[in-house]
């Protein structure tokens, strides 16, 4: 069940305290890590390869159980990086992101698809018939959709050109006045535009 968490009168839509996390016995990718992000903030996660980015999202989701520490989170959406291992290969766009939402979206569908760059009528395919930006756009169209109030975006503009992909980022950010926002890229340049604090890993610690 989702929790909303109130802290001195500041919405949290994210709290880790003290999380403990390894793959290997005393080998530990996190150790009393802690982080708070509240709805209107944009944090990043920064670090090289093997630095536990994918691991915390997993953990954050429910995918992996901590050794020790807590996490509390609201409503929670994600963007992955890989859109094709998001969507199922038989059904259309709009049949999966229906199933997920559930609830009439024409209202607000086609300023979101513009913002976009998208078309509506590549809702009515199916994910092989899109490329992967496309199907990108398509991820995070679902994704504003569902109106999280904890949204985690792993890599979102890495299939985009520069300018669509700018202009992603600035749909995202403009969701900052409904939920909180954990991103992870390798883009310094985007993440400083952005963010509101970058927190490097290494190793979690």
């Amino acid at each position: 069940m989702f929790q909303k968490i109130k802290i001195r009168g500041f919405a949290l839509v994210l709290e880790i305290k003290k999380l403990t996390f390894g793959y290997k016995k005393n080998n530990f990718i996190f150790e009393n890590f802690d982080l708070e992000l509240k709805k209107g903030e944009l944090k990043t996660i920064f670090g090289k390869s093997g630095s536990g980015k994918t691991t915390l999202f997993e953990l954050i989701l429910g995918n992996l159980k901590q050794q020790s520490g807590e996490i509390k989170k609201s409503k929670t959406a994600m963007i992955f990086q890989d859109p094709f291992s998001s969507f199922h290969p038989t059904y259309t766009i709009f049949e999966q992101i229906k199933d997920v939402v559930n609830r009439d979206f024409k209202d607000e569908v086609d300023n979101i698809l513009s913002k976009l760059s998208l078309e509506e009528s590549l809702l009515n395919k199916k994910p092989y018939e899109l490329s992967g930006g496309q199907l990108q756009r398509c991820s995070i169209l679902r994704a504003i959709l569902l109106k999280p109030d904890l949204l985690l975006i792993d890599e979102p503009t890495s299939a985009l050109d520069n300018i669509i992909a700018y202009d992603t980022m600035k749909l995202i950010v403009n969701l900052l006045s409904d939920c909180g926002i954990l991103l992870v890229t390798h883009d310094i340049d985007m993440a400083s535009w952005c963010s509101n604090e970058i927190i490097r890993l290494e190793n979690g610690k």
